[in-house]
């Protein structure tokens, strides 16, 4: 699994709107501030109900949450599910919020 500061995933993000995002926070969270992409909390990966983003598999996957623990854990569940590019975005919108 990699990672990425949220430094350098800007620019990417700016250049390329349609990364793979997935947040892994709960709704509440989410509805406070978040960058886009798909929801989906980390209970549920946690429980393999993953159904909306199986096909995608083989794609690149930004995983974030409030501080980057919970985006840690759901990116080693993804990968034990056979997701091969999970990449965990470090310090979460904590960080995101700060730059």
């Amino acid at each position: 699994m990699k990672s990425i500061s949220v430094q350098a995933l800007k620019p990417l993000l700016d250049s390329n709107p349609k990364l793979n995002l997935l947040d892994v926070r709960e709704l509440e969270e989410r509805l406070e501030f978040n960058i886009g992409g798909t929801h989906l909390p980390l209970g549920k990966i946690m429980s393999f109900q993953i159904d909306e983003i199986e096909d995608l598999k083989d794609e690149e996957w930004y995983v974030y949450c409030r501080s980057g623990m919970r985006s840690l854990q759901a990116c080693i569940f993804l990968e034990q599910a056979g997701f091969s590019k999970v990449i965990n975005i470090e310090g979460g919108m904590t960080a995101w919020q700060a730059i």
